[in-house]
């Protein structure tokens, strides 16, 4: 069992597991079973990594709240199946993640390839982030995007969400969460 498996089965048996430090608490009306005790346990560090917030300020469960909004909206504000719901959801989710983690780099080197620029080939600024732009070739925006891609989606994996079958890109067909 993974541990937002074992989040998934606290939360059905009616139990919150808060993070407090580095250490998890549980609430409950009554007492957990053996098992969700034991699952919890086993995954504890997984757990506290998926409940603690990253770099961009959002944990695990604002990821899954998110994509499950977006979802929900595709699904029945815009007339499509749940499947083709959850793979516009991902790819919602995927786009959220890529610009609460922006790339930049410092002018007069391409991120991508680390050239210079130079007249038949001159580095262009992508990103509209106050931090910064991330210098490239425009021959290097295609590889440089599809790896950020498969970084936000393997991110978000990490926190549990998991690629929806019919999502489009050809990076997370294979993937295993």
């Amino acid at each position: 069992m993974s541990a937002m498996e074992a989040l998934r089965a606290a939360r059905v048996a009616g139990v919150e597991v808060v993070l407090r430090g580095d250490d998890l608490t549980l609430e409950a009306s009554s007492a957990p079973p053996d098992a969700v005790l034991a699952a919890l346990s086993e995954n504890k560090a997984g757990i506290v990594a998926l409940l603690r917030p990253g770099n961009e300020g959002w944990n695990a469960e604002d990821w899954q709240v998110y994509f499950d909004e977006r979802a929900g909206i595709a699904e029945f504000d815009g007339g499509l199946s749940r499947a083709e719901a959850e793979a516009q959801a991902f790819a919602c989710c995927v786009s959220e993640w890529m610009n609460r983690n922006p790339q930049s780099s410092a002018p007069g080197r391409c991120l991508a390839c680390g050239g210079d620029d130079n007249a038949n080939d001159p580095l262009l600024p992508f990103g509209a982030d106050t931090h910064g732009h991330a210098w490239l070739h425009s021959r290097c925006w295609d590889g440089w995007f599809k790896s950020r891609e498969e970084e936000a989606a393997s991110a978000l994996m990490t926190m549990g969400l998991e690629i929806p079958a019919d999502f489009p890109n050809d990076f997370g067909k294979n993937r295993s969460a």
